[in-house]
Parts: C-alpha cells; sequence; structure tokens
C-alpha cells in the first residue's frame, strides 16, 4: 500500500514523498491517519536529526515518519489482535512507549507517524497498550489527547506526603494553592483546562505569561465557579517583582508548581514559592543537556519541598483522556489556532517558533496552505462555521475541511 507521509532525512531535511507501506504481519494493524497536531518537540528533532536521542543516526539511509500526536481509523487488523480490534475502529497512539528503549513512533520508526495518510502500527506498541481506542466526536480531538496525556502524568507525577508521615500520594494536593509557570501557550492551556475539570481541583490556580492578548483569550476561554483562577502578565516584572506578585495571589506561597518554561533564574524562584511539602514540576523539556537551577537543600530537608519531572504520558494517562475527552468534560479546541494540510507540514514545523499561537492541526489527507483561524474571512464558509462556535474549531469545521479541500497527491 502506498502512503503520503512527511519524512524526516537528518537535520532540517524534511520531505513530503511517497511511502510504499509493506504487507502487515499478525501481531500488527494497518490504519489510516486522519489527523496530527504540531508538538515543539518536532521542531527540536528537525533541529538534531540523527543527534537527537529518540532518532536512528542512520536517518539519511533509514528516515522516520514524523509526527506523534495523531488519530485515526484501523484498515487492517493483523490475525493475532483480531480478538481486540476491528476495521473502522477509530484510534489514538500513546507514543511514549513504556520500556527502556528510546525509540518511539513519530521520532524513531519507519511506518508510522502522524504526518501520514497510512501507518503500520507495529507489535511492541499494541503489546505495550499504547494503541487505545478513541469514542471522541471528531479526529482531531483524538490527536489532541496525546498532549493531554501529558499534562495529566504531570499532575498524577506531583507529590506529596500524608500529614505526620513520609508516605507519599500521587497527585497536586486537593483544594491546594497551583502555580502554572508559562501558562498561556497549548500545553499550558491544557494544563488549565484539566486543573479547572479533573476529579482533583486545587483552590487556588495562578497561571503566568507574557502578552495581554494571549491571557485575555484565556480569562475567557476558561472562566470558573469552583476554583479561584488568576492570570497574570509578568511581562517587564523582574524576578523579584513576579515573586511578590505571584505570593501574595497564592496566599503566602504554592503546594504546587508546574512549569512550562525553562528559565534558570524563574525556576529557582519558583522553588522558593514552594509551601511546606510543595512539590516543582520541571514540565518543560530543557534543550541544553546540562541545564541546572539551584535549588535551596534546606528546604528539601526542613520544609520537605521536592522537585519532579515528566516527559510524555502514560497509557493510563492517554485512556483517560481519551475518556475525558469523549465524554465532553474537556474542550480540547481551545487550543487549536492554525490548521493545514500534509504539503504545508514541512514549513510550519520549521516555522513554529516564529508563528507563535497555539496547536497547529494537520488533515493529512488535505493539501492546502496554513490557515490562521484568527484570519478566517467571517463571510466564508468556513468563517461561518468558526463563529457559530466563538470562533472555536469543532467537528463541523472539520467536516468541512474533509468534504471541500483538495486531496493531497504526491509525483512517483
Amino acid at each position: 500500500m502506498k502512503a503520503i507521509s512527511v519524512n524526516l532525512y537528518g537535520k532540517q531535511d524534511l520531505r513530503l514523498e511517497s511511502t510504499e507501506l509493506p504487507p502487515i504481519g499478525d501481531h500488527e494493524v494497518l490504519a489510516e491517519i486522519v489527523t496530527d497536531t504540531m508538538c515543539m518537540s518536532s521542531w527540536k528533532l528537525l533541529q538534531a536529526g540523527g543527534s537527537h536521542k529518540k532518532a536512528p543516526a542512520d536517518l539519511a539511509t533509514n528516515p522516520v515518519m514524523l509526527g506523534h500526536e495523531f488519530c485515526g481509523k484501523i484498515l487492517q487488523v493483523g490475525a493475532a489482535w483480531a480478538h481486540r480490534f476491528s476495521a473502522g475502529q477509530r484510534v489514538i497512539v500513546q507514543p511514549a512507549l513504556p520500556r527502556e528503549s528510546p525509540f518511539v513512533p513519530g521520532y524513531s520508526y519507519r511506518y508510522i507517524g502522524g504526518n501520514s495518510t497510512a501507518v503500520i502500527v507495529p507489535a511492541e506498541v499494541i503489546d505495550l497498550d499504547c494503541l487505545i481506542p478513541f469514542e471522541g466526536r471528531a479526529y482531531y480531538e483524538g490527536s489532541l489527547c496525546e498532549p493531554l496525556s501529558c499534562v495529566i502524568s504531570a499532575f498524577d507525577a506531583q507529590i506529596h506526603l500524608i500529614p505526620h508521615t513520609y508516605t507519599p500520594v500521587s497527585g497536586i494536593k486537593q483544594g491546594g494553592s497551583l502555580l502554572l509557570i508559562g501558562g498561556t501557550g497549548p500545553m499550558g492551556l491544557l494544563a488549565v483546562d484539566y486543573a479547572l475539570h479533573s476529579d482533583r481541583k486545587p483552590k487556588t490556580l495562578v497561571v503566568t505569561g507574557r502578552g495581554e492578548e494571549k491571557l485575555q483569550r484565556a480569562r475567557r476561554l476558561y472562566p470558573s465557579d469552583e476554583v479561584e483562577v488568576h492570570f497574570v502578565n509578568v511581562s517587564g516584572m523582574s524576578v523579584d517583582e513576579q515573586a511578590a506578585e505571584l505570593r501574595r495571589l497564592g496566599g503566602g506561597g504554592f503546594d504546587d508548581v508546574i512549569s512550562m518554561v525553562s528559565v534558570v533564574d524563574v525556576l529557582a524562584m519558583a522553588a522558593g514559592l514552594l509551601n511546606r511539602d510543595g512539590c516543582l514540576n520541571q514540565f518543560a523539556g530543557p534543550q541544553d543537556a546540562s541545564f541546572t537551577v539551584p535549588i535551596n537543600l534546606y528546604d528539601v530537608h526542613y520544609n520537605l519541598v521536592r522537585v519532579v519531572g515528566n516527559s510524555g504520558g502514560t497509557p493510563d494517562s492517554a485512556a483517560l483522556a481519551a475518556k475525558l475527552v469523549a465524554e465532553g468534560r474537556l474542550d480540547v479546541a481551545k487550543v487549536v489556532t492554525h490548521v493545514l494540510g500534509l504539503d504545508a507540514v514541512a514549513e510550519t514545523t520549521q516555522d513554529q517558533p516564529v508563528i507563535g499561537g497555539g496547536k497547529k492541526l494537520v488533515y493529512t489527507h488535505k493539501a492546502f496552505d496554513r490557515i490562521d483561524l484568527d484570519a478566517v474571512d467571517p463571510a466564508s464558509p468556513l468563517g461561518g462555521i468558526l463563529a457559530a462556535h466563538d470562533g472555536l474549531w469543532s467537528p463541523e469545521a472539520e467536516a468541512w475541511i474533509l468534504a471541500n479541500m483538495p486531496d493531497i497527491t504526491v509525483p512517483d
């Protein structure tokens, strides 16, 4: 079977081309991919090429399919999985395979990645429970389960102690104070949504960001009657000024801090804002392998503060994300700001840092230039659909793209 895919051959070398998929084996699944959402991790992979921890060193002769936030439907099931999956079933993939090898879909495999019209799901993905059924309304919702799973895992990675013991409990402190640093990007906004609508909620949520326009949008999209929410514009504020304002809003400090940035003085400040038994999560992945931040070990010893981190989600967090999205408890459409066809993937991946905005949503079977949702003509058919949904992406918008945009083609 021929697929059309965006393949990585090395640093700054992405190619849109036909890929011949071999017949599947008994322990594999053939799937059609409909959507993929972009992650800055793909930009980092493009900059590093074969030197990236998750990429094979011989990319020039062993290219990989790019993209790891994808959703599609099963076309064919190998005999070993016929009892568990069926053709036509919608599925997502948790790319962070729970094993020692760093190789994962979207970074490391020849025949599975989100920026392809079809993929072969290998046996290890299914063996590790990382091929997950999805029952949501639209494919884009399934794609966004992967970044949401990373957020859920970050919340699960938080650790607190049962009072007067050293027995740890997973999760943010119920009814406590939570600070999201740099939380107005797409991952941060998914974290806001999860904090407001999961079973374990803080009493106070403080979110920092830069740029009043982004903060105003977040205030409009994420109100709450249950949680006291503050969005703080830290542009132009010194670290000391930030610390004073955040301490005031947090009631003296924070039980939980999740950082979406890798900035030394900001993280040092964050550690100093922790309450007794507080927990700091370094969520953002530093590009510098020697990235180091001074932490007060006196507080670690006497005030029981701790630092944790997580890279990617888990099969359980992906399954929970799929459930929450399908139930409508979280509206992941709020983080989508651009849509594009497969032919615009290479350029958009490279330009992610300068494009800005939230998630870039790829329709893999379509060919069209990147569309900024804020710039869509309100008088156009797509503009009318957006207006009916308060400017947000929707199943109706997805259906319009699938019905009206031209199909992708690549010369042989």
